[in-house]
């Protein structure tokens, strides 16, 4: 990648700095994607996989998995790249990681989520850049989020 082409893309990621994305698309969290990442993972604790024990548990429902929300949030359709601009040049981001990862509120069966991205940071690594990309999920009419975490990313030229 050339000193020019890397100067363009931290000139357009850095002009984005702090301005949230448009949000994804709404999508369904169901008891069947509960359910694949339950067993993918092997995590398999009863407020996941059980709904009749879950109606009675501490969220009256079963809820998703934190980490399957983390693993999801960045590819929620109409989401492409949450907040993160084409780039002349681009062959790939790599997820190189997670910063302050909070899950402050369940992500019930039949809750629909979105995701919104807000670019922190952008940083030349070497022939790749390193962009922060702060990203909520918000669940439909509930005012606290589900997760806010920063994707560590590397993009490659």
């Amino acid at each position: 990648m050339s000193n020019e082409a890397l100067d363009n893309a931290v000139q357009v990621l850095s002009a984005k700095i702090d301005q949230p994305s448009e949000p994804t698309d709404w999508f369904e969290m169901t008891q069947d994607r509960i359910n694949n990442f339950a067993d993918a993972t092997l995590d398999q604790q009863w407020i996941h996989v059980d709904p009749e024990r879950a109606k009675a548990g501490p969220f009256g429902a079963p809820i998703a998995h934190g980490q399957l929300t983390m693993s999801i949030m960045s590819f929620l359709p109409g989401g492409e790249g949450v907040g993160l601009p084409a780039l002349d040049g681009m062959k790939m981001g790599i997820n190189y990681g997670w910063n302050k990862v909070r899950f402050m509120s369940p992500v019930a069966v039949g809750n629909r989520i979105r995701t919104r991205g807000k670019i922190k940071s952008v940083e030349p690594k070497g022939p790749m850049l390193e962009v922060i990309n702060e990203l909520t999920v918000e669940i439909e009419d509930q005012d606290k989020p589900a997760c806010v975490a920063e994707s560590v990313l590397r993009i490659v030229f």
